[in-house]
């Protein structure tokens, strides 16, 4: 099938969820357009886990496997690219790539993730995904029991430090700095033999991306096995913004029930919309995306 004309989507994001949405819509009849700039944020992360079928499969395995069942539908095109702008003529949204390519489409749907911030802490990055991880559903079960630290301050390190005590063994929450919890916090922390590491964070000695040793800029290390944090991040992706579409106060894209953005015509699904970063959520809401766009256009057929 040639890329070219008018199609009923564009998929701007070829990971899970638009992957997701790009196999119910072409199991709907729809005539679709995948554009992939090939850069998934969990592309350091080894292996995949808590999504049913696949637990413990590589992600890139489970990527190319979903989109090889998604093209084998023949309406649905892939095509690795980065989309630079797009523009909306009347009731048509106009999409043009870094190759000067431009392709059209009635409907949009941002899938694009987000990309996290990485601490400027030497051996930060290279554990990243591996041993520093973001998500106890996804890693917890592997790091069990192994002597954990989480890395944050205030009211997010303490809910982080709690949600991830069963999981953990010897467990501490270093705040890199001067402590912003509150003294009630701290202590129910203590009572759960949770300890408080103010020092501030000189390097983190890593082998091959797995955490061995925090070193201080004014104490002696300590010997941790894995550590949780919670990055900052920005959305992959600015053209939403560019285009209008409203952000919460959290920086994900706005969405609505039917997973519609503020602009009619343009919805998104997966990390850019949603804290619950993880392949199951990513592929649900691409599915629901995929239903909701194609009632959408059938809509769309029948008030015509």
């Amino acid at each position: 099938m040639e890329q070219q004309g008018t199609y009923d989507v564009i998929i701007i994001g070829g990971s899970y969820a638009g992957l997701s949405a790009a196999l119910s819509l072409g199991r709907s009849l729809r005539k679709v357009l995948i554009i992939d700039s090939g850069t998934p944020c969990n592309r350091q992360t080894p292996y995949s886990h808590n999504f049913l079928t696949n637990d413990g499969s590589r992600p890139k395995a489970v990527h190319d496997k979903a989109k090889a069942q998604a093209i084998g539908y023949q309406s649905v095109i892939y095509l690795e690219g980065l989309v630079t702008d797009i523009a909306l003529l009347e009731d048509i949204f106009e999409v043009t790539t870094q190759e000067n390519e431009v392709f059209t489409a009635k409907k949009l749907l941002f899938a694009t993730g987000v990309t996290d911030t990485i601490p400027n802490i030497q051996g930060f990055e290279e554990c990243w995904g591996k041993s520093i991880l973001h998500c106890p559903y996804c890693h917890g079960y592997e790091a069990k029991g192994l002597k954990t630290g989480v890395l944050g301050n205030g009211d997010m390190g303490y809910e982080l430090a709690k949600t991830i005590s069963h999981w953990a063994g010897e467990l501490t929450l270093y705040t890199n700095g001067t402590s912003t919890l509150s003294p009630e916090e701290v202590l129910k922390l203590n009572k759960h033999n949770i300890s408080v590491v103010q020092n501030e964070i000189d390097y983190i000695e890593q082998e091959n991306g797995q955490v061995k040793r925090l070193h201080f800029k004014d104490t002696e290390p300590e010997e941790i096995k894995a550590l949780y944090t919670q990055l900052p991040f920005i959305q992959q992706c600015s053209l939403p913004q560019s285009l209008g579409c409203g952000m919460t106060e959290k920086g994900f894209i706005e969405i609505d029930k039917c997973l519609q953005t503020t602009i009619p015509g343009i919805y998104a699904a997966g990390d850019c919309v949603s804290l619950f970063r993880s392949i199951a959520n990513a592929v649900a809401m691409g599915s629901k995306a995929g239903a909701m766009i194609n009632k959408c256009l059938i809509e769309e057929d029948f008030s015509a």
